[in-house]
């Protein structure tokens, strides 16, 4: 069985990676264009994951080696309801030791480049080496 630190999934059920799979299907456009500059270790070489499953929850994106979330939210997120399940969320991820970063769609599409600045901020600097890389 996994530690925490290698599970990077943090036992989420098989549900939840169907859930994962449909959201991928149906990106929205904000999430398509972060995704182009986030994708093949593209932002100072992290790995990002798509729709990520984490627990109980999906994650727009995840960086396991930093331990960050990048959520894109839709008019959605603004109805109170579900500003109070985003706010239980990230308090459980940051339980875990998972920060969170959150922009709006409008943000993604109208100033990416703050966006990907904000996100390289989160990210520790140089990135860590994966087993084997590195070594000649």
């Amino acid at each position: 069985m996994p530690t925490p630190e290698e599970d990077i999934f943090f036992g989420a059920q098989a549900e939840l990676f169907r859930s994962a799979k449909e959201l991928r299907k149906n990106s929205t456009r904000a999430e398509q264009l972060l995704w182009e500059f986030l994708r093949n270790r593209r932002l100072k070489g992290f790995k990002f994951r798509r729709q990520h499953p984490l627990g109980y929850f999906v994650a727009d994106f995840y960086c396991h080696e930093a331990r960050l979330v990048v959520e894109v939210d839709g008019k959605v997120h603004e109805i109170e309801i579900q500003e109070e399940h985003d706010e239980d969320r990230t308090a459980m991820l940051n339980q875990w030791g998972i920060r969170v970063l959150r922009f709006t769609n409008d943000e993604v599409l109208s100033d990416l480049d703050r966006v990907l600045k904000r996100i390289a901020d989160f990210l520790p600097h140089p990135r860590p080496l994966s087993n084997g890389e590195g070594r000649s």
